[in-house]
């Protein structure tokens, strides 16, 4: 194995699916072939993505490595870095093709080096640091440092190498060199090994060197790499380390140390806080159904109305933000069209609103964990120093995901309740490469937003969390512990009901209607006014309707102040009717329209009499409804043919968004993809090497016409294909309706697609199924 490429054509085909399910950028699109794939992996962009993965142990390894001369044998790995279990690093770097080659003969992969500017913290070996130095100045360095003269001062290589072999045991030149010029050294030793100074290439002799840099200068222990900057040579570097490639280095992260609570009380606690979160949800879209925040023209949502939702719903503005920014994510919120757009629940709400409370939440926090958004960045300032609003695109960061995946991996990890500053030490060893500002706020973000959303109770992850972590069904894991919900309430004679319990859907829905939420907590307490009456009756309900839902979901009898007034809002509902004139109020009583003629307050209405029994203004029906309810009425809106409106307050919706901004990150191909990505780029080797040969032996489709086939009997043969494995004939029209014949190895079928391995081209493609003209069997090749 001469090459890099050379060395991937000798990985198995499991060895490859493990470097692509390890880096799933490098088949984003599948390479040729296997040269290819070495060239997109070892450039500086996949290589550095590729080293974002890596903990703090295999990324020293990884500079070990560099910093010895290559190929390295593993046992002077080992040697080098003072421990013995350093086989499931380098065993990750070569499944990552970071490292290559057998244990006798370790290599960095091309590219590797030009991520470590300094490997180790350490500089250049004392040979490359002078290389570039005239010999004049060279043979004046190795004069002062008592080094035997020789012929071949004359030669720069000869004598930079005669510097190397005196720096190799420094110490002698360090003592002599003073104990403030080993302070400045030891300022270097550790990394980075540079520094700035002026006149770095001054020609300096030992017998005048008068401040500490200067004597260093004089003696090579520094090495000037322009006139403003000097390196330390890695042999000097390595003297002050006594040896050691680092200083603090383990090979496991620190330790998650923590209470440790009771597995059930985490759990019920949690469970509590998940069933919080959706209700809170419901609550919000119920409310921005019916009385819709606009969007702001930057985007985002004003500072106000997210103050506003925070005191309407009794919560912190943070908490507000989160559930604003998860709804959002899961695809219930989207923003009206047009200048002046509103945020409204969309119909998937409505369809989301019917399933269980577990299953809300599963699709909830799935929708929080998968989102690049960060909701804690709400009210922050960007790097100019703007706002940054609830619901804005500023809130969005690539590595917000990640970070939360690996923040909830690694409350997994432990039983304990670890605190904040135990897990951003953890996270940052096991992401050291991350950007740590970033990082370790989103880490914190990342553990209050799971306790708000009930991933965890008490600090410690749920077990229905770590369910929904490993791809489970968390919904059955967290149906027990969920509150079991009541069909009943009590009534009370001041008015207002109490909900021992959350609250059946329907008879929730019923009772926001009829009545308003004064009070939550272990009981929710509904208030009913005569304007949440009026509000039922809006919605086509009646009285009898109102009365005998009360009586039928009450423990208590209905209680006759209530009775009285729904009997008395519902009297006076309907009494007069409003259209439009620009609109129109009609009554039967003429007294009434007498009554509203004479008040004061409707002089801003522009009201005048047609009839004894009509009159009209040149206000719109809606602002004319609100401005009679404001002085004490309760007309309904009428339609042209004289019928009752029936208004729905709830009934706002917005459409989906066809694209939501960056909502979910990007997910990685699953097995089959993978594999076919390994058969394609085998075949496109195969055929580079054997091009002739290869097309000979490519597979022809049948004899005749390309087949043709009903499209239910097409799309269930396909993903009969996808279960057993095996070859199709396709009929395939191309964008100018030309017909081909394809054999295909079928892998998915989803979204309006068949993805496939297609073997009369060697490459994964991506065929439309409304373009497959028909399916057939073929004979699968031995």
């Amino acid at each position: 194995m001469d090459t890099y490429a050379d060395w991937l054509r000798g990985r198995s085909d499991d060895e490859l699916r493990s470097l692509l399910s390890a880096r799933p950028e490098l088949i984003n699109p599948v390479p040729a072939e296997l040269g290819a794939l070495a060239s997109r992996a070892t450039t500086p962009a996949a290589v550095s993505r590729a080293l974002d993965r890596l903990d703090r142990f295999t990324l020293a390894v990884l500079e070990a490595l560099l910093v010895l001369p290559q190929p390295v044998a593993y046992g002077a790995l080992k040697r080098a870095l003072g421990f013995g279990e350093t086989r499931a690093a380098v065993d990750l770097l070569r499944a990552y093709g970071l490292v290559w080659g057998k244990d006798r003969t370790l290599r960095t992969a091309p590219g590797v080096r030009q991520a470590f500017p300094y490997p180790a913290g350490l500089g250049p070996p004392a040979a490359e640091a002078f290389a570039g130095h005239p010999a004049d100045r060279l043979a004046e360095l190795l004069t002062d440092l008592d080094v035997p003269a020789s012929n071949g001062f004359a030669d720069p290589d000869r004598l930079v190498s005669l510097l190397a072999d005196r720096l190799a045991d420094p110490g002698s030149l360090i003592e002599a060199a003073g104990p403030e010029a080993r302070e400045a050294l030891e300022m270097l030793a550790w990394g980075p090994p540079v520094g700035r100074i002026d006149g770095a290439r001054r020609p300096i002799r030992v017998a005048t060197a008068e401040t500490p840099i200067e004597r260093l200068l004089a003696r090579g222990l520094l090495a000037a790499t322009d006139d403003r900057t000097v390196t330390l040579p890695r042999e000097v570097a390595l003297h002050l380390r006594g040896g050691r490639l680092f200083r603090d280095l383990t090979p496991t992260p620190p330790p998650l140390d923590g209470t440790v609570r009771p597995a059930a009380l985490v759990d019920r606690t949690a469970g509590g806080q998940a069933f919080t979160a959706v209700r809170l949800v419901e609550d919000l879209l119920e409310r921005w159904g019916i009385d819709p925040p606009p969007v702001l023209r930057s985007g985002g949502l004003a500072v106000r109305e997210l103050r506003a939702t925070a005191a309407l719903l009794d919560i912190e503005e943070q908490l507000a933000a989160l559930l604003i920014e998860l709804a959002y994510s899961a695809g219930l919120l989207a923003r009206t069209g047009g200048v002046d757009g509103e945020w409204l629940p969309t119909k998937s709400y409505d369809l989301w609103r019917l399933q269980d409370t577990a299953d809300r939440w599963v699709e909830l926090v799935t929708a929080w964990v998968a989102t690049d958004r960060v909701p804690g960045l709400a009210g922050d300032r960007d790097e100019r120093d703007r706002l940054i609003n609830a619901l804005a695109d500023e809130s969005v960061r690539s590595s917000a995901s990640e970070v939360r995946r690996a923040t909830l991996a690694a409350l997994a990890t432990t039983s304990s309740s670890p605190t904040p500053d135990a897990v951003r030490e953890y996270l940052a060893w096991q992401e050291p490469r991350r950007g740590a500002r970033l990082r370790d706020r989103m880490a914190g973000w990342t553990l209050r937003e799971a306790e708000l959303l009930g991933l965890t109770g008490l600090g410690a992850l749920a077990s229905h969390a770590g369910v929904l972590l490993d791809g489970g069904n968390a919904a059955r894991a967290l149906n027990p512990l969920l509150p079991e919900p009541v069909d009943h309430v009590l009534l009370q004679a001041d008015l207002t009901a109490v909900a021992p319990g959350p609250l059946v859907t329907a008879l929730a829905r019923e009772l926001s209607l009829m009545a308003d939420v004064e009070s939550t907590g272990g009981a929710t307490v509904y208030r009913f006014t005569p304007a949440s009456v009026r509000r039922a009756l809006d919605v086509g309900r009646s009285a009898a309707e109102l009365v005998e839902l009360l009586t039928r979901h009450s423990t208590t009898p209905v209680p006759q102040p209530l009775a009285y007034l729904i009997e008395d809002v519902a009297r006076r509902h309907g009494h007069l009717r409003v259209g439009t004139a620009s609109s129109y109020v009609r009554c039967d009583d003429a007294a009434t329209l007498e009554e509203i003629l004479a008040d004061r307050r409707a002089a801003g209405l522009r009201l005048y009499r047609l009839a004894p029994t009509v009159v009209v203004s040149r206000l719109p029906r809606n602002d004319l409804l609100e401005a009679l309810r404001m002085m004490g009425f309760a007309p309904v809106a009428e339609s042209p043919e004289g019928g009752v409106v029936v208004t729905r307050p709830d009934a706002h919706r917005a459409e989906a968004a066809a694209h939501l901004h960056s909502v979910t990150a990007p997910q990685p191909p699953d097995a089959p993809v993978i594999a076919a990505a390994v058969r394609a780029l085998r075949a496109g080797d195969e055929a580079a090497r054997h091009s002739a040969e290869r097309a000979r032996q490519r597979p022809e489709a049948p004899p005749g016409g390309p087949p043709r086939s009903p499209s239910v009997a097409t799309v269930e043969e396909l993903r009969s294909a996808v279960s057993r494995g095996g070859r199709l004939w396709i009929g395939y029209l191309d964008q100018q309706g030309q017909a081909s014949s394809r054999i295909v190895e079928p892998v998915r079928v989803e979204g309006g697609f068949l993805t496939a391995y297609d073997a009369t081209r060697d490459s994964i493609q991506r065929f439309a199924l409304h373009r497959i003209t028909g399916v057939a069997e073929v004979d699968t090749p031995s």
